[in-house]
């Protein structure tokens, strides 16, 4: 097994036969080489920075109905709420003081934020702040409305795709989305010219190992500058709120696979894993990730952009989220810099 990874390490690439025989049976031993082989990457092409970005979750409306996200539509428990402009540029204000210099406005897929709301929102975020790179995770889009966010100054989109394998996807969404239409999005995002993150829950209901390896063929293939991956972790008021979680164990796995198929990739330490070990964020850097996403939202709406039970940091304020994830990032020898953290290319 160990063979396989130094020829992972040297080629960057396996044939889904060996992805499945490695994610099949991986242990500790295997998984503590592998992640000497990942670190060594990482820190040739990025040294040992850790790259932060400022999340701003702006609106926890969507119009899907995705069966493992508390924020599904037919979810009626849920407080609903949207941050106005003002709200976000107060946001992007205190994490610039604060060393941020990427800003990420996530949200479900939202009618009310139009296309000329959302340029007017990018274009004032990007006035005020352009040392700054923006990231947005908006969900499904048209070619128009990506190009209009990209014309506004929007730098990079965060797009999970949840699954390779197009059977599984149906598991896991409504019969109205479909894996076809979410792949077409992130090929448009690379065309327009987006740096493009992708990503996948891992340990989600149904999920196989050939469905993982499916993964690393599928991220090969694309090629994007950043893949964001977490546990698979239930929400009470959805479908899936009795199946279990995905695991820590797995998750570091897959980053570190990752890491030796992309080697130059943006890869973050989730909020998930912290969620499921409270040295989950550490484990991950440690891993081969690089980016750690403290978040920036008004502590008064954290709690209602819930997407799995128990989410970590939803009472902290941004200052207490940023100076905490730095030490622990220095307890483990890394360094949280202020950098838009761009991707680096071969």
């Amino acid at each position: 097994m160990k063979s396989l990874i130094d020829k992972l390490e040297i080629e960057h690439c396996l044939s889904k036969e060996e992805y499945t025989k490695l994610i099949s049976g991986f242990d500790h031993d295997l998984s503590e080489y592998l992640f000497g082989k990942s670190r060594k990457i990482r820190e040739k092409v990025y040294d040992k920075k850790v790259f932060i970005r400022g999340l701003i979750e702006f609106t926890n409306y969507c119009k899907n109905d995705c069966l493992y996200c508390g924020i599904r539509r037919s979810n009626k428990n849920t407080e609903r709420y949207r941050l106005t402009k003002d709200d976000i540029l107060i946001c992007c204000k205190e994490g610039y003081e604060l060393g941020f210099r990427t800003f990420v406005l996530q949200g479900g897929e939202d009618p009310y934020f139009t296309d000329d709301k959302m340029t007017d929102i990018i274009s004032s975020v990007k006035s005020c702040y352009p040392d700054c790179a923006l990231t947005l995770s908006i969900g499904e889009k048209d070619h128009n409305s990506y190009q209009a966010y990209f014309d506004a100054g929007a730098d990079r989109y965060l797009l999970r795709h949840e699954t390779a394998d197009s059977i599984h996807y149906s598991k896991l969404h409504p019969s109205e989305l479909s894996w076809e239409n979410r792949i077409k999005c992130l090929y448009d995002l690379k065309s327009i010219g987006y740096q493009v993150g992708c990503g996948f829950m891992v340990g989600s209901p149904y999920q196989t190992a050939d469905n993982l390896a499916e993964e690393m063929l599928l991220l090969k293939k694309l090629d994007p500058q950043m893949v964001g991956i977490g546990p698979f972790i239930a929400h009470h008021d959805t479908p899936f709120a009795n199946e279990k979680s995905g695991t820590l164990e797995l998750t570091l796995f897959m980053l570190g696979l990752i890491r030796l198929t992309l080697p130059n990739v943006l890869l973050p330490s989730t909020t998930a894993l912290g969620t499921i070990n409270p040295l989950g964020r550490e484990k991950g850097i440690l891993a081969g990730a690089n980016v750690v996403m403290p978040n920036l939202s008004p502590v008064s709406v954290r709690k209602k952009y819930m997407l799995y039970d128990n989410k970590i940091c939803t009472g902290d304020e941004s200052a207490e989220c940023r100076y905490c994830l730095q030490k622990r990032m220095e307890s483990i020898g890394y360094q949280v810099v202020t950098d838009r953290g761009d991707y680096k290319p071969e």
